[in-house]
């Protein structure tokens, strides 16, 4: 019986070290901004379905990971040969939700992340001065295993850099399917500094990781 008992712990053991040691979402490319793709009038264009596209969000601290999304306010892409030639989509910040909390802590983190809380509002994201992100194409290139890396210029809170990160193209019909692999950005590239060691000493524990990990939806229909 104790052996028996032994090994449900090793197993139980062994469990907990395999998915602590899950692999982290890979950092995009980040670099400077740079110009943006235009492209050739036989590019087929697509508008995309805000109702149907999204961004899924991950905040990690030493005591908590939280998640949530936000909403892709609208946006056109142009595609060829199954390649993104250029697009853009508009992101509203004012749509960070967050999914993991409920009652007064979910409403706290919300506004926090947002900057509606009077002293607070350059902490994250300050919606009330910017309320949208802007994704611009820049280009895109063949990648392994039928990815395409997707590339462009990430205008957030005002500043703007260059990011790529591996993305799915899927046509069908009409229809056209962006899906990226989850990816990591650091914030503080964007100006969003609360509690980043990399910013902040003497922090202890009491921190907030730079790393935010993004995975974007995106539908489109042929316009």
């Amino acid at each position: 019986m104790k052996k028996l008992i032994s090994n449900l712990v090793l197993v139980l053991f062994m469990s907990l070290v395999v998915v602590g040691c899950k692999k982290k979402a890979d950092e995009a490319t980040t670099s400077e901004a740079k110009e943006v793709a235009v492209t050739e009038t036989s590019a087929e264009k697509y508008k995309v379905n805000a109702a149907e596209s999204t961004i899924e969000w991950k905040g990690f601290k030493p005591t908590a990971t939280h998640n949530g999304t936000i909403n892709i306010e609208n946006g056109v892409f142009k595609v060829d040969n199954g390649m993104i030639k250029s697009g853009t989509f508009l992101i509203d910040m004012k749509s960070i939700v967050v999914l993991d909390l409920e009652g007064k802590a979910k409403s706290n983190l919300e506004s926090h992340l947002m900057g509606t809380v009077a002293g607070k509002e350059g902490d994250f994201f300050n919606t009330n001065q910017f309320p949208s992100a802007l994704f611009e194409v820049t280009g895109s290139e063949v990648a392994e295993g039928g990815k395409t890396i997707l590339k462009g210029n990430l205008d957030l809170k005002g500043v703007k850099n260059n990011i790529s990160f591996p993305v799915s193209i899927t046509q069908e019909g009409d229809m056209l399917k962006i899906n990226s692999d989850a990816f990591t950005i650091d914030r503080t590239k964007w100006g969003a500094n609360f509690g980043s060691k990399s910013i902040f000493d003497n922090l202890g524990d009491k921190f907030v990781n730079d790393e935010i990990e993004l995975k974007i939806t995106v539908s489109a229909s042929k316009a």
